[in-house]
């Protein structure tokens, strides 16, 4: 039991990955694993997804606007 204790003493010392970590375009690679890598790609993929989802309702959006004023 003591020993568990002794451990939770020490976790702060332990760096931690940030799961939201910021994605910037331009970002230094040089110091990321290949395992941030990969993940980065990952994150930047579901990023891309989204926003051509986003433009695709947006394009719906304006479509059905235009064919309302065009009558």
């Amino acid at each position: 039991m003591l020993g568990s204790k002794m451990m939770g003493l020490f976790d702060d010392d332990v760096p931690r990955k940030s799961e939201t970590a910021e994605i910037s375009v331009g970002q230094d690679l040089s110091r990321l694993s290949e395992e941030e890598l990969s993940e980065r790609i990952e994150a930047l993929t579901e990023e891309i997804n989204r926003t051509q989802k986003e433009l695709e309702q947006r394009s719906t959006i304006r479509n059905a606007a235009d064919a309302f004023f065009q009558k």
